[in-house]
This record gives C-alpha cells, structure tokens and sequence, in this order.
C-alpha cells in the first residue's frame, strides 16, 4: 500500500510546520546539489524560515551576486533600483526629522521664531516652562546632596576637633599634677594649663630627687621652660 497524497495548503501546527519544513529543506538542498553536478547548472537556493533561520545553497565556484547579475542582464531588469529608492526615501525622512529637531533647539534657545504664529508660540512657551521646572527641580536636588555632604563633613570636624580637644586637656591636668609640688608653683602650673604664651619658670627644691645628675645639684634658676 503506498503512502497517501498530502494535500498542499498551509500546515497549521508550528511544530510539524518546523519538522516538515526541515525535512523538506535538507531534500531540496539535495536536489540543488545533483542538478549542479549532473547539469553543470549554476544554482543559488535561499530559503528563510517563518523563525528567521537563513539557508543557502549556492553551486562551487560561483557566488549569489554573479546569479543575480546574470538574472539582471538576462531579463534586462533591476533588482537594485527598487532597494536603492528605498534606500534614498528613508534617507529623506532622516534628514527631515534631522531638520525639524535642529529647528526645535534653536527655537528652545529663542531663534529662528519669525514663522511661528500665536498658537506654536504659546506650546513653545509650555514646553519651556516645563523644561524649566523639570532643570529646577533638578538643581535643587544637588543643592540639596550637597548640602547634607557638607553638614556631615562638619558634624565629623566638630567631632574630632571635640575628642582632640579632651586628649589635650587629660595631658594637660597630667602634667599639671606632675610638675606642681607644693603651694608655691601654684601659678605657674596653671597659667601653663591655660595656655599663657610666656617662659615660666619653676622653682623646684635643689633636694629634689630628679635634679641630681652625675653628682650634682641644679637650682631653681638653672630649671626653665620656654
């Protein structure tokens, strides 16, 4: 029993449309081949899919322009003038639409407003407005960042010219507390703590345990500090 005819119309499910187009293809690509050999045919074979999948199949020694130039000399046609036209049309459109944006930045920037009448003007003016709200808000989105920036840049100044401060003064009352012996270095211990810019001098006792060196004895007038 041989197989049944199929009739040729559109197969509406994709899948055995993809199937049988691949079947199909691969069998006509055969076909191309053996014309080529047993004929010396030159054949081009272009297929695209309804998936956009390209195949060719072009006779060695040959290419596809060579087959279309001498398609275009047989018959005496064109193929490239119709792709040409279109080519130059939306190269027209591109330019006009070139013009009219190159129009619409000049007329922003107050120019080129003589062939405008009152109702382009006043949609002019609105796109304006707009676009000046929209840069104003943007400003003072900056002013804004950079504002805070500035604050927390201070906040952490103040905070560390805070702590440096408290270091100086615990290293201050230690070496108040060091130097200072009895009642009478009193004052000078504390104009040093409060930072008087003079030379104090320190009247120490000659008994003192630290003023002996190598057997001698300094007084309180060999003792300064600048």
């Amino acid at each position: 029993m041989g197989r049944g005819r199929i009739e040729i119309k559109r197969i509406e499910n994709p899948t055995n449309r993809q199937v049988t187009y691949s079947k199909r293809r691969n069998g006509i690509i055969k076909k191309a081949q053996e014309l080529t050999v047993l004929c010396d045919a030159k054949v081009s074979l272009i297929m695209i899919s309804t998936t956009g999948k390209f195949h060719e199949y072009t006779s060695p020694s040959t290419t596809t322009k060579q087959i279309y130039d001498q398609y275009q000399k047989t018959l005496d046609i064109d193929l490239w003038s119709t792709h040409y036209e279109r080519m130059q049309e939306h190269l027209r459109k591109l330019k006009e639409v070139n013009n009219k944006l190159r129009r619409e930045i000049s007329q922003r920037l107050g120019e080129d407003l003589n062939d405008l009448n009152l109702n382009e003007l006043r949609d002019l003016e609105q796109k304006s407005a707009a676009s000046t709200a929209v840069i104003r808000e943007r400003k003072y989105h900056v002013l804004k960042t950079q504002t805070e920036t500035c604050r927390k840049k201070v906040r952490n100044l103040e905070e560390r010219y805070g702590n440096l401060f408290l270091d100086w003064e615990g290293k201050c009352e230690d070496l108040q507390y060091g130097l200072v012996e009895n009642d009478g270095e009193y004052d000078s211990a504390v104009a040093f703590a409060n930072r008087v810019p003079n030379s104090y001098a320190f009247g120490l006792q000659p008994s003192h345990p630290n003023l002996h060196h190598g057997g001698g004895v300094y007084g309180s007038h060999d003792l300064r500090l600048a």
